[in-house]
């Protein structure tokens, strides 16, 4: 294997660990809150904040992320996330008080903001248009289907055998891997774009709308809808994300540059980004809650049957690598979207109080699992149409950032569909019709973006990725991040 050849193989592995890595630990902690509650003393509101420290900084700080990166660099941006989320993991695993792992968390988030973007730009980057750029994504697919099950198995396990610290302290031998991993990737240090400034203006107008906006829906768990506090948090989300728009329509240097939603597959892959999330983190959260409050699973048996689910996300993935060309992306993404959107109907109506394994977990979880893995490879090309080297972080950072606003706006007007429907019920019975409810309008939400991806997707399908999107080497090599030259394919 010659040099070249090396560099862009480690490439690709230190994408894929930083998405398991993002992914992992999103899921990890879940499982040990009780025993991080009683271990530290937090009161049950405080235990909110070891997740909403985490979601707030991460959804708050991705667009920033993905920015950086193009303008002083990957290699500095990605080194600098996995310093930050290893020293955080190694702190949180050796608090000793509420606040120090609040405080852990929140720094946590801060890497996974600059990490998450990153992965995905090193793809795009890396990986010309066609089969190769098809089969890393769908990689990068697997590993986030990867990292969330492992998260949720290994929590539970670690958590059994070693306490909840070591939920935090796992993350530090992945980190290091990543961190040898970047140092041969061939990644040059240099600046991504010679002379070009951050908007300053537009970030912080960015981080602070985003950031109020994913703690005004994370809020509703604890405050109503129609509460001072969560109108008052999203009406100033609200504001300033205006404003930032504004903003950007002006500046000349831009944090998002909004002629990039102008093309239609760029808008699309984000409003359907928007969508998957919204059902997919939301029935995740609620197929947890149905296995362990109905059916009577422990958090180890819990973990375990989700691995059909990163079996079914795996096999998808495979799927769309071999059929993109042939299908492409329009297509893909509407049959994706249509298969998961069934498999969330199948757990509405299997989600009962006498429900058993093979019906109500399986079945549904290896159809909507199938579904959304053949969502990945097309939803990353759609977002990268179109799009110049030099602005993939941008264009990696506002999908991670659909996804994450997505995620946390689904969840928290799914919890209160689910809380209308059980009432002050607490009988396994009144608990399934709640989640049935919730899974009914997951399942909703993938039908429209199957339906988005029909009507909004050019026809015939035109959708190229960056490397044959009408940009020439020359201009690919201006202001790009460099990587080591690929090898040349006969």
């Amino acid at each position: 294997m010659d040099d070249q050849s090396r560099h862009v193989r480690w490439l690709l592995a230190v994408a894929l660990t930083v998405q398991f890595l993002v992914a992992l630990d999103m899921s990890v902690v879940n499982v040990a809150l009780p025993d991080i509650r009683r271990g530290l003393g937090f009161t049950p509101d405080g235990l909110l904040w070891v997740v909403n420290a985490y979601a707030l900084a991460f959804g708050g700080l991705l667009m920033l992320g993905g920015r950086l990166a193009d303008l002083i660099g990957s290699r500095r941006i990605l080194t600098a996330g996995l310093v930050l989320f290893g020293v955080a993991s190694l702190a949180g695993g050796l608090a000793r008080s509420p606040g120090e792992l609040i405080a852990a968390r929140a720094v946590q988030g801060v890497g996974a903001a600059a990490l998450a973007p990153v992965g995905f730009a090193l793809i795009a980057l890396a990986f010309p248009a066609g089969p190769a750029r098809s089969r890393a994504l769908g990689l990068w697919g697997m590993a986030g289907a990867a990292g969330g099950a492992v998260g949720v198995l290994a929590g539970g396990l670690l958590t059994d055998a070693a306490g909840w610290r070591a939920v935090m302290l796992v993350n530090v031998p992945i980190v290091l891997f990543a961190l040898v991993g970047a140092a041969r990737t061939g990644l040059r240090t240099d600046t991504g774009r010679t002379g070009a400034r951050l908007d300053v203006t537009g970030a912080l107008l960015a981080t602070g709308g985003t950031t109020l906006l994913v703690l005004g829906l994370v809020g509703t768990s604890t405050h109503p809808w129609g509460s001072a506090r969560t109108l008052g948090t999203l009406g100033a989300a609200l504001l300033l994300l205006i404003v930032f728009v504004a903003v950007e329509l002006r500046t000349g240097t831009p944090l998002l540059r909004l002629g990039l939603l102008a093309g239609r597959p760029v808008l699309t892959a984000n409003l359907f980004a928007l969508l998957l999330s919204s059902g997919q983190f939301a029935a995740f959260y609620f197929v947890s809650l149905y296995m362990q409050l109905v059916l009577g699973y422990g958090p180890t048996a819990a973990g375990a049957a989700f691995l059909p689910f990163s079996a079914g996300v795996v096999a998808g993935s495979i799927i769309a690598t071999r059929t993109v060309a042939a299908l492409g992306t329009r297509r893909l993404l509407a049959v994706g979207g249509v298969l998961a959107a069934c498999g969330l109907a199948g757990f509405a109506a299997t989600a009962r109080a006498d429900g058993g394994f093979l019906l109500s977990i399986l079945v549904p979880s290896l159809v909507s699992s199938v579904g959304i893995g053949m969502c990945f490879v097309p939803l990353g090309t759609a977002a990268t149409t179109d799009v110049a080297p030099e602005e993939t972080g941008m264009a990696s950072g506002l999908l991670n950032s659909a996804r994450q606003v997505g995620g946390s706006l689904g969840l928290a007007v799914l919890v209160t569909v689910a809380a209308q429907v059980t009432g002050d019920g607490r009988r396994p019975a009144d608990l399934a019709s709640g989640y049935a409810a919730a899974f009914w309008v997951c399942a909703g939400l993938l039908a429209t973006a199957a339906l988005a991806a029909l009507l909004l997707l050019p026809r015939p399908d035109r959708t190229v990725p960056v490397a044959a999107a009408g940009h020439s080497p020359k201009d690919a090599g201006e202001g790009a991040e460099q990587v080591a030259p690929r090898p040349t394919r006969g």
